[in-house]
């Protein structure tokens, strides 16, 4: 799969976050045509099949990026089974 450069994400990214805001603001349908426009290219761009998957996707091939951005999913402590209680 060929990779979208940085630079390229990092504006798709900074369209569709004020995209978002002029649509939450406005909402009118040419605004909400180009934050689609913008969405698709961002999937596209990044191979995934929503506009959220490829924000974080961008994000994470943006220069600084840290592993933890975006994360929606943390894990989940591992108890030591001597601290669970008999069944």
């Amino acid at each position: 799969m060929l990779l979208a450069h940085p630079a390229v994400l990092r504006d798709l990214v900074e369209q569709y976050e004020t995209l978002r805001l002029l649509n939450a603001a406005d909402g009118s349908p040419e605004v909400r045509q180009r934050m689609d426009d913008v969405a698709y290219t961002l999937c596209v761009s990044t191979g995934t099949r929503d506009v959220d998957t490829a924000l974080i996707a961008a994000r994470h091939r943006l220069p600084g990026a840290r592993v933890e951005d975006d994360s929606v999913l943390s894990e989940m402590p591992v108890q030591d089974e001597a601290a669970l209680p008999a069944a």
